[in-house]
């Protein structure tokens, strides 16, 4: 077992569960928030929600689900290599999108618009939302009952008008402090997952060519390589081997910056790392400027693809009319949801039928709109 670095998280000076528990007997608090977010309804769903394709697309390309795995090993290698809290690395890069709406982003600005007069809809805080009250499977207590350190992980951004509103976890955004080390990794392991990822998407799809990607020096450095070791490889093991050496390339100096942050700053505990001043967690500044390349180049010609277009324009209209039926029939809800807005005012009934339509799969959204709609 790898001892943990001084300021890394640590379950003995952790501040602990909202409501108390006794101490897991074979298995440590952190694995313990992990395990339950992996039986959670919310995670299940993840299979059927959007990465970038909508699932009926095609059964190859990822989903928010194995999204997150690859957002967990990512975090989990970088988590170790740094001597930090490995579980709750892994626990915070599972729980990152279990709050993300159908059809992935369309869906999210589409509920967003819909909830603006009610106080706007954002999946980081939706997925607090899901572990801290909607998943509904234990006795004693409202959602999973997480660890402090793993719900802060979760809730990566946050306005200060909301922050005021969730107490001890919202607090650091009113104090400008930073979230702890573990939290710091799973949310660049994201970026790194879904930037290099999408690229393999994009191109299985045929919405991305490879004079295109060659532009990228990020994809081109590893190209060269590639092509240079392995002349003549066909293209999917030649694209497989290229996105294997970029992912490579941005952990590697993820965790040599990082390190270099870390000796320079000489964090003594995990408080030391909230008050920075700075997320110590980072890339090296030419690694950055490549990883925002690439992932402007994929807005313009990736997401921004009119075949892309068309589907998220279908999916708005999907969210939107889902919403504004429900809204004006709360009785068409189930049970749960239609009891919990029953007699509420308008912004509250919003909000459980916010809940409702965030918490659907692709496809249960489109069966849905075309069985009340349709």
């Amino acid at each position: 077992m790898i001892e943990l670095a001084p300021y890394a998280a640590d379950e003995a000076r952790s501040r602990g569960r909202r409501f108390r528990e006794p101490t897991p007997t074979n298995r440590g608090e952190y694995q313990r928030d992990r395990d339950r977010i992996i039986h959670s309804t919310a995670f299940r769903r993840l299979v059927y929600k959007t990465q970038v394709f909508v699932n009926h697309e095609g059964d190859l390309y990822r989903t928010r689900l194995t999204h997150s795995l690859e957002v967990s090993q990512i975090g989990r290698s970088v988590a170790s290599a740094l001597s930090l809290n490995e579980p709750l690395t892994e626990a915070i890069c599972l729980a990152h999108d279990l709050g993300h709406t159908p059809f992935g982003h369309a869906g999210q600005d589409e509920l967003n618009d819909c909830m603006r007069e009610f106080g706007g809809f954002e999946h980081n805080l939706q997925s607090l939302r899901v572990v801290d009250e909607l998943e509904a499977k234990y006795a004693e207590f409202p959602g999973l009952n997480l660890m402090f350190e793993t719900r802060e992980g979760i809730l990566k951004h946050c306005s200060k008008a909301n922050a005021r509103e969730l107490g001890d976890i919202g607090r650091r955004f009113l104090d400008r402090e930073q979230a702890g080390l573990e939290a710091q990794i799973a949310n660049i392991a994201d970026a790194i997952a879904y930037n290099n990822h999408d690229v393999d998407d994009g191109y299985r799809a045929g919405l991305l060519g490879l004079d295109q990607l060659c532009e990228q020096p990020l994809f081109a450095a590893g190209y060269d390589e590639v092509q240079e070791r392995y002349p003549g490889l066909e293209d999917r093991r030649l694209i497989y081997e290229t996105i294997r050496r970029m992912i490579g390339t941005v952990v590697t100096d993820l965790i040599e910056t990082t390190k270099a942050a870390i000796d320079a700053a000489r964090p003594a505990s995990i408080d030391d790392v909230r008050k920075a001043g700075k997320p110590l967690v980072s890339f090296s500044d030419e690694i950055y400027e490549q990883h925002v390349a690439l992932k402007r180049f994929l807005q313009k010609h990736l997401y921004s693809h009119e075949k892309k277009l068309e589907m998220t324009r279908r999916a708005q209209r999907i969210v939107r009319e889902l919403f504004e039926l429900y809204s004006a029939n709360v009785e068409l809800l189930p049970d749960d949801f239609s009891q919990r807005a029953a007699g509420q005012d308008e912004a509250s009934r919003a909000r459980v039928v916010a809940d409702y339509v965030a918490g659907m799969t692709d496809r249960y959204a489109i069966a849905e709109h075309e069985r009340l709609l349709c």
